[in-house]
């Protein structure tokens, strides 16, 4: 057999996946190991294969593990036969209801004494291996190309889901472009070059339709091991989605002009986000908005037209409400015990306030941390509308 040949072939089939040239070649040599082991070793023997990429030559070894009675343990027969003390006999014989030992069987096929072991070389300690050369066969050509072929191509499957596992377990947090693949049930499954993103239900946008073939931005939020291989969770309702949006459009963010203190949001409808200058000179809501708003205006395009809300944000609460209750005008706000607070508009301002469905007030109590109550001029005192009860109301 053409070992050149037999391993560039793989080589190049695993460049195509994304693999590392010393993974490919740990995956050679198990298989070539585990085909060896069958046709000429021994049950519970331990092979190794050492393949030379230049050559095509392969040698096999025997490893056995140098192990005392901290690795294993031993039946009463194998403690008698290998001459153990009696005292070291004790630290060897297995407790059965001791659930925390969880030494191996002594195996001579795995293991040898590290009394053995010094018999051959005194500076060896355990835990290292001894390797022992075993016979090239002629005919094991043939039957590696039968034996390591299923083996092989099973451990890329493993190496290319690892591999990807890896590469979007780094990615978490950031934007990821997808094109949607398949529609099942409620979950859309999205083609994102390297692997496959799902969509659930509860990290889709209210009201967003998809198509196949349709090309999105998604918000990577996190990776999973599944006994089907690496789930790749997407969101677009995800409220970090709208920070890594602007991020991308407004490079005041990544220069550390500006920083995106807060966001509230409710997919589909409406966002707001809280924003506050790092840099002398820099208006926060000038640069999130764009010059004739054409950055705040990509956003909302690649959200379907949700509307945004850009606010700046205030150290003190006072102002930072007023500000998160925008477009409302606010009169005045009072500042009350357990984190309430009491906003104060003009009549005529207090529907805006309050927003359709109680949206303005929800999302502005989110967005600053604060419970709200909403009061118009002149009405009285007990007549005022609380964040928490129209939250109440929105559930």
């Amino acid at each position: 057999m053409d070992f050149k040949a037999f391993t560039s072939a793989i080589t190049q089939i695993t460049e195509e996946k994304g693999l590392e040239n010393d993974k490919v070649l740990e995956i050679i040599e198990q298989a070539l190991a585990s085909a060896y082991k069958k046709e000429y070793g021994e049950k519970g023997q331990v092979v190794k294969a050492v393949l030379n990429l230049e050559t095509g030559k392969t040698d096999f070894y025997r490893v056995l593990l140098v192990v005392d009675a901290t690795l294993v343990y031993m039946d009463e027969d194998q403690i008698e036969e290998y001459g153990i003390s009696k005292t070291e006999a004790k630290k060897f014989l297995k407790q059965e209801d001791d659930e925390e030992d969880t030494r191996a069987k002594f195996n001579t096929e795995k293991h040898i004494l590290i009394s053995e072991a010094r018999k051959e070389n005194e500076d060896i300690e355990v835990g290292e291996e001894i390797k022992t050369h075993l016979e090239q066969k002629e005919d094991f050509g043939r039957i590696a190309a039968q034996t390591a072929k299923q083996v092989i191509l099973q451990k890329i499957r493993e190496a290319e889901k690892e591999n990807i596992l890896n590469e979007f377990k780094d990615r978490e947090g950031d934007i990821v472009s997808g094109i949607v693949q398949r529609i099942e049930g409620r979950n859309i499954y999205f083609d994102l070059g390297r692997g496959i993103g799902v969509l659930p239900k509860e990290e889709q946008v209210r009201g967003e339709f998809y198509k196949e073939g349709q090309r999105l931005k998604l918000y990577l939020l996190k990776v999973e091991t599944t006994p089907k291989g690496p789930s790749v969770i997407v969101s677009r309702a995800y409220p970090k989605f709208i920070s890594k949006l602007f991020e991308l459009e407004v490079p005041e963010i990544n220069g550390e002009q500006i920083e995106i203190k807060s966001i509230a949001r409710e997919a589909g409808y409406r966002t707001k986000i809280a924003v506050e200058s790092k840099a002398e000179g820099v208006d926060p809501i000038g640069a999130m908005v764009g010059q004739r708003g054409v950055r705040v205006a990509a956003v909302m395009s690649e959200l379907g037209g949700e509307k945004i809300d850009i606010i700046e944000y205030a150290d003190d609460p006072k102002f930072f409400i007023i500000n998160a209750l925008s477009p409302a005008k606010v009169t005045d706000v009072e500042i009350k015990p357990k984190n309430t607070a009491l906003a104060i508009v003009p009549d005529d301002q207090l529907s805006l306030a309050i927003g359709k469905d109680g949206q303005n007030v929800r999302l502005a109590a989110k967005l600053t941390g604060w419970r709200i109550d909403v009061r118009g001029e002149n009405q009285d005192e007990e007549e005022v509308i609380s964040s928490e009860e129209v939250d109440k109301e929105e559930e």
